[in-house]
């Protein structure tokens, strides 16, 4: 039988997943955001990216307990 992952170990990709998203956002915004007329400073980029990181994990929590809820009705 194969042993599944450490909680450790999911504790270190989560965490590493949500920041290198954090920072492909900060770094896409600072790209595309001047493209489409919206020049913002560093801060304000920082903030935009944290409240979409913030919304992502909520919604990844919203969507791992919906499949959790329902495990056992899912194929």
């Amino acid at each position: 039988m194969a042993t599944g992952q450490s909680r450790s170990a999911s504790l270190f990709e989560a965490l590493t997943g949500t920041v290198v998203g954090f920072l492909l956002s900060l770094w896409l915004q600072r790209l595309l955001f001047p493209a489409m007329g919206h020049d913002l400073a560093l801060v304000e980029n920082l903030l935009v990216a944290s409240v979409f990181t913030a919304v992502s994990i909520l919604r990844g929590y919203a969507v791992r307990r919906v499949f959790n809820a329902l495990k056992d009705q899912l194929p």
